[in-house]
This record gives structure tokens, sequence and C-alpha cells, in this order.
């Protein structure tokens, strides 16, 4: 599907420099430009590539400034991140969306299916399953007894969703992620230890999206929330009765221990660290391999394995580098101090 750059500049609310009848049919990075393709610019160090690239549109923010004219055609817009996904959603919800249900996929009579509902083959959803309208369930995949998946969700290859848990609508499930695995649950005897059984749910809610190969424990009573808007990267453990709040995004290899509840707006780096029972206040920006032992208040940015504020952390690593010559020049004033006093004692 082909679109021009006046349709583009309408679509994003841009202004159009140069050939506002040119066509794009694909997107590219602007360092590796085709003809046919459109791209972007937003951070200006990428700016030499304008005047090289062969894309033959390129959206430009705003606060970037131009040292010369560039042959491709422009289009100017308030935020070029932003409007660039606009139109990948756009061509996104373009593409053609499969129907039906393949013969090899097994469906219980006592499951419910809505409308214009994909079901690809070896895909096998149990008793009292409700799968919503225009949702895709790829192949392979396990949607478990009694479980319930909203509308407009995609369910990719080899998703396992356990007996009873809940997904909203709009939902994105990524290959291999498991929803409802029992929580790290055992008693300890003077034997053994005993399996506490995990008799509660996991409850997605609207437009979240959870990468591949993460597991969302099931609680041990009541649910583990993952609450709406949230994003989950690929390789992340949620353990069980932890409660991820609306709209906070989460990297991949991080681990939130049980019974933890995560604010409205956060932002947590790759390898994270959460202690369990702890609570994480509202937008709290946690960096990579941070590691949290205790609660922490809205509107905090920490760092660190013992984690500290990002100025400290940042102040602290630059000293840290200096340590072997400040060592040598704190023995040199130490000799000198000894000279001193000898002398002085003299």
């Amino acid at each position: 599907m082909e679109f021009t750059a006046k349709q583009i500049a309408q679509y994003i609310q841009g202004q159009v420099i140069g050939d506002e009848n040119a066509k794009v049919d694909a997107f590219s990075k602007i360092e590796e430009g085709v003809e046919g393709s459109i791209s972007f610019l937003a951070n200006p160090k990428y700016t030499h590539y304008l005047y090289e690239t062969k894309s033959s549109i390129v959206l430009v923010d705003d606060q970037i400034t131009l040292e010369q004219p560039a042959s491709t055609t422009i289009i100017r817009v308030q935020n070029a991140y932003d409007c660039v996904a606009k139109l990948m959603q756009l061509y996104e919800s373009a593409k053609h969306r499969k129907t039906g249900i393949d013969q090899q996929a097994f469906i219980s009579p006592t499951a419910k299916i809505g409308n214009n509902v994909y079901v690809g083959a070896f895909a096998y959803i149990g008793d009292e399953a409700v799968i919503g309208d225009n949702t895709q369930i790829y192949p392979n995949t396990v949607i478990g007894d009694q479980v319930v998946v909203g509308s407009d969700c995609i369910v990719y290859p080899n998703v396992t969703v356990y007996q009873n848990c809940k997904v909203g609508n709009r939902v994105t499930l990524h290959a291999g992620c498991v929803i409802g695995a029992d929580g790290f649950g055992f008693a300890p005897t003077e034997e053994r230890y005993d399996k506490i059984p995990q008799i509660g749910i996991v409850t997605i809610e609207d437009d979240v999206e959870v990468g591949a190969n993460t597991c969302i424990d099931r609680s041990t009573m009541g649910s583990t929330f993952v609450r709406k808007g949230v994003k989950l990267d690929n390789l992340i453990q949620i353990a069980h009765n932890t409660d991820i709040g609306e709209n906070t995004v989460i990297s991949a290899q991080t681990g939130i221990a049980g019974s933890t509840k995560v604010g409205k707006w956060c932002m947590f780096g790759g390898q994270v660290g959460i202690a369990g029972h702890i609570t994480i206040g509202n937008k709290v920006f946690l960096g990579a391999q941070s590691g949290i032992a205790g609660s922490i208040k809205d509107n905090q940015k920490l760092i660190g394995t013992l984690p500290m504020e990002e100025i400290s952390y940042f102040k602290s690593q630059a000293i840290f580098k200096r340590l072997p010559e400040l060592y040598k020049q704190i023995n040199l004033l130490q000799k000198e101090v000894e000279q001193l006093k000898n002398n002085l004692s003299k």
C-alpha cells in the first residue's frame, strides 16, 4: 500500500518540504534508506545521514536544525519518533489478519469462540474457555480450561495460559510466554520442602504486551495482577501475588519476587532484581541491574546494586575509576604528615 508525502503529512499534521507527491510503501532506517521507503530523524547525531540517504521521505523533528538542503522530501513534525510510531501502527493495522479455525486445532465443545477469530494448527482451547472477537491464537498455543481471553488480542505460537486466568482486550502475548504457572511456594520441614498449592490466578488487564518467554506466576490465593497498559520485555519473571501498576514498562531479565506492589508509570531497566513483600511507588525509575531490597516512595530515580540517587551514583562511579590514583596520593599525604609530626616534635 502506497502513501504520498501529502497524505502522510495530513495524517500526522506535518509540513512537507519538497515533493508532496513522493510515494513510499516501506520503512527503513535513515542510514540504510532505499527509494520508496520512509525514515525518521529524531536524534541530532544522525543529521548527517539526511544529506546522503536514499529514502524518498524523511520525518524530521522540529528541534533539529538543517545545515544544508536535502535531496529527499522532508516532513517537519513536532515529534518525529512519535509520528513514525503512529505511521507504523497504521501500516500494521492495514495488514491482512488471519481468521478461521485450522482443522488441526482442538477446541473444546464447551468453549465459546467469538467472531472473526483465528486458531492455528495444533492450538488447544480447553473446557469453558472464552475467546473474544477478532482475537488470533497462533499454532501450538495452549489456552487452559475456563481461561478468558478478550477481544482483539494476539497470542503468538507456543504461549501457555493456565486454567482460570483472565486476559483483557487488545493484549499481545509473544511466543513462549507462560501465564499462570505455579508460584514458587514451598514450606520447609525437617525432611523436605512441602509444596503450597497455588490456587489463585493471573489477571492481565487491557492493552498489555508481554514479551517472549516471560513468566507471570499465578497467586497462592486471589490474583497476580498486570494492570492496564503495562509493557513487559522478554525473559521477565513476575512472581505470585505481585501487582504491576498501570502503564509501567519493564526491560528484559528483570525479576520481581512475590507479593510486591509496583506503582503506575514506573520504568525498570534490564536485570533489575526486586525483593518480595515491598511497595514500589508511582513513577519510579530503576536503572539497569539495580537491586531493590526495600520499599521506595513515589518519583524516585535509583541505580546500582545498592541503589542510590542517580546523580550520586554517577559521581561515585567517576571517583571509583580514580581509586588507585587516590590511594597513592593518600599514602603520600600520610607520609608527609608523619614527617611534619616528627619535625614538630623535635
